[in-house]
């Protein structure tokens, strides 16, 4: 679709921003609003419910009571099966409106949005809609005297809190286990970025699912959020966002009913590119194109490059010219790499970390400043750092914008040590054609996923999660069904 297409879409659009509690789209109790503004022009898409305790007690209660009554939990796992792939075809067939709502709202490129976000979303609904009635219990082998049965149970009101980097994709890692194991949901996207999420309740309640049983909040993180997390009725809540919100909401969990806190935080991802590198052209590529996907806006992004030090300059030689084709441009523009960063507030971040890097000493090699000021939006240079070193803030600390950060190592052992010398550790890659310096550095790497002569490999079948102060708990693969299940023991006596 041409450019001229996207914005005509955009033209006429027409945003739904009240929440959806028991199967009802319904303003805040309160009739508080906020404006939501588009990043990519500033341009205003239109007011969205700002909901609170209020909302959230009448939110919790119909997920209880649609748990109790057993509208969903009770059904058997081949009916939910039915209808998770039905919300699937249903996220498919209005794949252009919700790949348009993603980009308006969070500043990302159109082709992503609808190559990644909106796809991946479906085939998440789908794939734990599939995997749902092939999950099976067990029994323990105990004497002939009696049985043990190990079930697995529904563990009641999901609440499921999510960035606004991927708004629609990591709303569905959450509720599509969640909803699969047979849980009620309380979906609360950032207020940064609400509006798919708010669709898709529409498109789950067409799909057959209950009312009560998905409901979406739209709010501020310490309003709606934090009564989520204080909340007695909520079971259980998956949070994905920054390490300092994921304290504070396991501390709120301790302070009300030792709900279960399952956390995606954050990431200093490493990316190490040794001397015996087996595609330099393709290591250049991938360092690259992973740090500036989704504007840089990714917990795992490897944001620190580390390049061995006889391999450096042509690597860099080589990486600047390739800058170029990541710097933004209009993200209704299929043909646009890289995008709007997503409010002034980010924005303002990722400069200031900028600011930081020259002022402690760090190289700036390349970008470094807000650009398309005349569009209204809000854009960032590509940005390249080197001579950077382990204590300086853009070495330590998340940035969460288009901002690389290159390291010389003498030996793999040093990039290593340096590489987990970081209070998180999500992802990490190492580029190497040595296949026993390749799994032992990968065993040595303290990071929940690590890549070997690659870094942009991903699929719904591997769990997604990190080390350390990176979270807990995984999201995707069969693992994730733990999070939202109980396990239970039941004896029987045989004798």
């Amino acid at each position: 679709m041409s450019a001229k297409f996207w914005h005509r879409q955009a033209a006429v659009l027409k945003v739904d921003g009240r929440a959806c509690i028991n199967g009802q789209r319904v303003w805040a109790r309160s009739g508080a609003t906020f404006t939501n503004f588009s990043p990519i022009d500033g341009r205003i898409l239109g007011e969205v419910a700002r909901c609170d305790t209020h909302d959230v007690d009448k939110a919790a209660s119909s997920a209880r009571t649609a748990f109790e009554d057993g509208f969903w939990a009770k059904l058997p796992p081949a009916v939910r099966k039915r209808t998770l792939i039905k919300f699937a075809d249903l996220v498919e067939k209005h794949n252009h409106e919700l790949a348009l709502l993603e980009t308006l709202d969070m500043g990302k490129p159109i082709k992503d949005s609808l190559a990644v976000d909106v796809k991946l979303s479906a085939n998440c609904l789908r794939w734990y809609g599939e995997a749902i009635d092939k999950i099976y219990d067990q029994i323990a082998p105990t004497s002939d005297a009696s049985l043990a049965l190990i079930t697995r149970e529904p563990v009641g009101v999901v609440a499921a809190v999510v960035p606004w980097n991927y708004p629609m994709l990591m709303a569905c890692w959450k509720i599509a286990p969640a909803l699969a194991a047979g849980n009620s949901v309380i979906l609360k996207p950032s207020e940064k970025s609400p509006l798919t999420a708010l669709y898709l309740a529409d498109l789950a309640l067409e799909a057959g699912i209950p009312p009560g049983v998905l409901n979406v909040l739209s709010g501020y993180g310490d309003e709606a959020g934090k009564a989520l997390a204080l909340h007695h009725d909520v079971d259980c809540i998956a949070f994905t966002g920054s390490t300092r919100i994921g304290k504070q909401i396991m501390q709120y969990a301790g302070q009300s009913n030792l709900k279960r806190v399952w956390t995606e935080l954050g990431g200093k991802s490493a990316n190490i590119v040794c001397a015996d590198c087996p595609n330099i052209d393709a290591a250049v590529r991938s360092a690259l194109s992973a740090i500036y996907f989704n504007q840089g806006e990714s917990c795992n992004a490897p944001s620190r490059l580390f390049i061995e030090a006889s391999i450096k300059d042509a690597f860099l030689e080589k990486a600047l010219a390739m800058m170029p084709s990541f710097q933004p441009n209009d993200p209704l523009d299929e043909a646009t790499t890289m995008g709007a960063i997503v409010d002034e507030a980010q924005l303002n971040t990722v400069l200031q970390y900028i600011n930081s890097g020259r002022e402690e000493g760090a190289q700036l090699l390349s970008g470094g400043q807000q650009v398309r000021q005349d569009s209204g939006g809000l854009y960032i240079a590509p940005t390249l750092f080197d001579h950077v070193h382990a204590e300086m803030k853009i070495a330590q600390e998340e940035i969460f914008g288009p901002v690389l950060s290159v390291f010389s190592f003498a030996d793999i052992e040093e990039a290593v040590r340096v590489a987990n010398a970081s209070s998180y550790g999500l992802q990490a890659a190492v580029w190497t054609s040595n296949l026993s310096k390749a799994h032992q550095t990968a065993r040595a790497l303290r990071a929940g996923t690590v890549h070997i002569n690659q870094y942009d490999e991903d699929d719904i079948t591997v769990p997604f999660g990190g080390f350390k102060q990176s979270g807990n708990g995984r999201d995707k693969s069969l693992h994730a069904l733990d999070k939202y299940t109980e396990l239970k023991t039941t004896w029987i006596s045989l004798g």
